[in-house]
């Protein structure tokens, strides 16, 4: 069985969906699915189609779920310290074209959030900042072309 890394926040913010959604929204979506089909004729019923359509996303999003937790393996990054980046790490870069700094943090796959400053261990720029350390410049592929990237700071806070 193939394990993945994860923060302890992570695994509990799955799991929690994975309460949310067993709880609350399979519940709901039967409700709705039952008084769709009171209303009569299935092949129009718009709102039947739609409550259909979301219990397969409820259904297909917990069945990923309970694959997903129990090949959790949690790193904890608090044990964590050092100079190089690893798994864990917040990472903060410098766009050496740009002068744009962005700080990101290294999370396993299903708990990353660009939004949120999280990336996947497994992106193209986690994976070229692995095993880098403060100062060092790194070539990160990118759709665009490649761009150069300087490590300004390493921290696992």
């Amino acid at each position: 069985m193939q394990k993945f890394p994860m923060t302890a926040e992570g695994l509990a913010r799955l799991e929690e969906e994975l309460k949310v959604l067993k709880a609350e929204e399979r519940p709901a979506v039967i409700r709705a699915i039952a008084e769709a089909r009171a209303h009569g004729d299935l092949s129009e019923n718009a709102e039947y189609h739609a409550a259909r359509e979301r219990q397969s996303f409820i259904e297909g999003r917990i069945a990923e779920l309970e694959s997903i937790i129990p090949s959790v393996e949690v790193i904890d990054v608090a044990k964590l310290s050092g100079k190089q980046v690893r798994f864990g790490a917040h990472v903060t870069i410098l766009d050496e074209e740009g002068d744009d700094e962005k700080t990101y943090r290294i999370v396993g796959a299903y708990e990353a959030d660009m939004k949120n400053g999280s990336i996947s261990i497994s992106s193209p720029l986690a994976k070229a900042l692995l095993g880098k350390k403060v100062g060092d410049s790194v070539e990160v592929p990118a759709p665009g072309g490649a761009r150069s990237v300087e490590i300004t700071a390493v921290r696992f806070a």
